[in-house]
């Protein structure tokens, strides 16, 4: 098996992972993150997230699932910056204070808990 079946191979067991139904439990699961809380060396924190914890509340009325479809439509089109996405954003009806703010809470929250970076690559379709 070649270097590119095996990462092939790879990014099929990550989808299989990340397409198994949550545990039913109310709590957002980080897969494969291992025995180490990386937060404990300034990392983004390996626990499990209640579905009900603050971190998944929409910033200025933008949700997780409302950056994921914003970056995913930015990519369809191309764009790979901010100022972009925001523009993309007003095209939504968002306000471009309300889009930033979002956009950095969202990147601070991922790096507070890679439950939230994620659950934000599986909306992406990853």
């Amino acid at each position: 098996m070649g270097l590119f079946d095996k990462a092939k191979k790879a990014a099929q067991q990550a989808q299989q992972a990340f397409a198994q139904p949550q545990q039913g439990d109310g709590m957002v699961h980080v897969q494969g993150a291992g025995p180490i809380d990386t937060a404990h060396f300034g990392g983004p924190s390996t626990r499990s997230v209640a579905s009900d914890d603050p971190i998944w509340q929409p910033i200025n009325g933008i949700s997780l699932q409302d950056y994921a479809e914003l970056a995913r439509d930015a990519q369809a089109r191309g764009i790979n910056d901010e100022a972009g996405m925001i523009t993309l954003a007003q095209e939504r009806g968002w306000s471009p204070t309300d889009t930033k703010a979002a956009l950095d809470g969202w990147v601070q929250r991922m790096g507070q808990s890679m439950a939230v970076g994620q659950q934000f690559r599986k909306l992406l379709g990853y």
